[in-house]
């Protein structure tokens, strides 16, 4: 079969009437007949004329989806090895492994923080209208569920950035990782503030009436660190 350089690939970037050419563990495909590659672009994020061999590890689908496709060449060996990023023993055997976890961990995990940094914001504007306890108390185990999973979805976004990203500071990234530790800072600080003062809602004076800011700022924290996780996966279109 026709062997490509990196720089022979890139011509084939599906634009301007160009073929569709991706690359998966060195064999070349023509993905030209894909309505999902019209153009040349892939999901608003993977472009035509790349090698793909890492992003479909991070993709919902197997590598195999590229087998219905024609196989028109092979890339050229290169003269020196690729250097991989080490990892630890135990980081190896989870993700390299076993697909599960080089995939799925944080786009599994992360929804967990999101629902219950919007429910505790919730039950408690259901509280300070209808002054029904039980609504309170629910707030309060859902700032426990937060704590939780916060602790759950930071680590394994470190994990997915470090492996699939390779660690490489992106604004999205930029923007995550601080209101994420912001976040989990405030979410700890309500769930013991109403651990230690279990009638902390039923005199909102003074020092405590910063109970139910505090929690009503995850709503439009969470909002953010998932707006700006959502575009990692499906980048905006710019004109």
């Amino acid at each position: 079969m026709k062997e490509f350089s990196p720089e022979d690939l890139e011509a084939y970037n599906g634009k301007d009437g160009k073929p569709c050419y991706v690359v998966y563990g060195g064999k070349v495909y023509d993905v030209s007949d894909s309505k999902l590659w019209k153009g040349g672009m892939h999901m608003r994020r993977h472009q035509a004329g790349t090698d793909l061999t890492t992003d479909i590890q991070a993709a919902p689908h197997d590598a195999d989806v590229l087998e219905r496709y024609p196989q028109v060449g092979v890339m050229k060996v290169s003269e020196a090895p690729e250097e991989k990023t080490p990892l630890p023993a135990v980081v190896y055997l989870l993700l390299e492994k076993n697909p599960f976890f080089r995939r799925h961990p944080h786009p599994m995990t992360v929804h967990f923080p999101i629902v219950f940094m919007f429910s505790a914001p919730f039950f408690i504007v259901l509280y300070l209208f209808t002054g029904v306890r039980a609504f309170e108390t629910t707030a309060f185990h859902c700032l426990g569920g937060g704590v939780l999973f916060n602790i759950v979805g930071i680590t394994t976004g470190l994990i997915t950035w470090w492996y699939n990203y390779m660690g490489k500071m992106m604004k999205p990234i930029a923007v995550k990782l601080p209101l994420s530790l912001i976040m989990l800072a405030l979410c700890t600080i309500a769930f013991l503030w109403r651990f230690n003062n279990p009638g902390l809602m039923l005199d909102l004076q003074g020092i405590r009436l910063l109970y139910p800011i505090i929690v009503m700022s995850l709503a439009p924290l969470v909002t953010i660190i998932g707006w700006y996780g959502a575009t990692m996966t499906f980048p905006i279109e710019k004109d």
